[in-house]
């Protein structure tokens, strides 16, 4: 698996299940069987983006002080 199918894959979790993508790939690795540690090299650019807005929005990442306006 390369990692625009592992994206499409995910993409297609988030909106059949309306769940964020966080979730969405811990739930497509415990269906698999696979690590979640092993799949770093699967994340693409784009996917690791909205993970990193999702865990910002939630308050699981530090907000830099400069460069993100307020919506």
């Amino acid at each position: 698996m390369n990692s625009k199918d592992f994206s499409m894959k995910i993409e297609s979790i988030v909106k059949e299940k309306k769940t964020s993508y966080m979730d969405a790939v811990i739930l497509y690795c415990e269906e698999q069987g696979i690590d979640t540690g092993t799949i770093s090299n699967l994340i693409s650019k784009p996917l690791k983006e909205k993970i990193k807005v999702e865990a910002m929005n939630n308050r699981m990442l530090k907000i830099p002080k400069c460069g993100v306006l307020p919506v």
